[in-house]
């Protein structure tokens, strides 16, 4: 894998406007899959503006940066499919048959696409540029979904929604080294996201509201940290300092201090709604979010999280990917970029 630019910061390529070669021509939009309608409604982050809908297959859960930042997967879940979309044209291209894609990481070292098959309790190992499979791999545990790597990219940490656990899976190898139950009963772990030391990982749990804080490395059973109802996304600050968390279940985003480990800030939507995932933009200034149960977008200011704009979209919005964001390569998700 590349080397980090910062061992003591994985984020250190994220930087504003830190933009790779490869995407610097790419116009800056919002792509937003839409389980309900299958559909991804495309934004214009300058104006807040719907500039187009693009037809996908059944039920697209994420957008998704290729390792390469070249293409845009749809993971159509229930289509059994994914669609590339050309960031540069923002023109989608002809699907590719991949079985129950719910969600899609990449290795660091870019050989491989890594597939969640929730409904299939599988990782799927794939060729990252062809997609062909190259090895299965069970797990027991239900409702694979969400992931991230430790700084050097030898292990990923992965989320079990329906059953409560984590997992721990050796990348070279390719298979599960390590699997624990979470310490509360009715545990519901999402988003999966490191610390930018590299120590600490997050893993957001939506029943357990708040978040639980693992060591990767020892995978010992981690402590919990209440921050709202519903907590469900997260997402790291461009200078490294802050996460924010969404809080779906109660229209609210958290902000926690990297350097304390404590929140230090929430941010409530006005009249509400219900923050899922999304992403940073490129300069650092907006917070991008789904709101999931309310057919809309929400673009935030990171300054003090008040709300710039409400916009209406499909039906089910969920893994919203804001494009081109800084980063040298990408491990997938709706963009985590080192």
């Amino acid at each position: 894998m590349p080397g980090l630019l910062d061992p003591n910061d994985v984020y250190a390529a994220d930087r504003p406007g830190q933009l790779s070669p490869v995407v610097q021509g790419f116009p800056s939009r919002v792509y937003v899959p839409n389980t309900l309608s299958d559909t991804v409604t495309v934004i214009d982050p300058a104006t807040y503006k719907v500039i187009g809908t693009i037809g996908v297959g059944h039920q697209p859960q994420h957008v998704v940066p290729s390792w390469d930042l070249k293409t845009l997967w749809v993971n159509n879940d229930l289509g059994n499919t994914l669609t590339p979309i050309d960031p540069s044209t923002g023109k989608a291209g002809v699907p590719v048959d991949v079985h129950d894609p719910y969600n899609l990481y990449f290795t660091p070292d870019g050989k491989y696409a890594v597939v969640m098959a929730s409904q299939d309790r599988q990782l799927v190992f794939r060729d990252a540029h062809t997609m062909q499979q190259v090895k299965t791999v069970p797990v027991n545990c239900a409702g694979v979904n969400h992931a991230d790597f430790s700084p050097d990219g030898r292990y990923f940490i992965v989320s079990c929604e329906f059953s409560g656990e984590l997992l721990k899976v050796d990348t070279a190898s390719m298979t599960v080294v390590a699997q624990q139950k979470l310490p509360m009963e009715g545990a519901m772990p999402q988003d999966v996201k490191i610390s930018p030391d590299g120590r600490t990982w997050y893993i957001a749990d939506m029943m357990a509201n708040g978040l639980w804080v693992l060591n990767g490395d020892t995978f010992a059973t981690p402590t919990l940290l209440p921050t709202g109802k519903g907590t469900h996304g997260l997402y790291v600050s461009r200078d490294s300092k802050s996460l924010y968390i969404s809080n779906r279940g109660e229209g609210s985003i958290s902000v926690l201090d990297f350097a304390t480990g404590k929140p230090r800030a929430k941010w409530q939507l006005p009249g509400g709604g219900s923050p899922d995932m999304g992403g940073v933009s490129a300069d650092g200034k907006v917070l991008w979010l789904s709101g999931r149960y309310n057919a809309e977008v929400y673009a935030l200011s990171t300054d003090d999280g008040h709300l710039l704009a409400r916009i209406p979209v499909g039906l089910g919005p969920h893994g919203l990917c804001v494009y081109p964001q800084p980063g040298r390569y990408s491990l997938g998700h709706t963009g985590v970029f080192r």
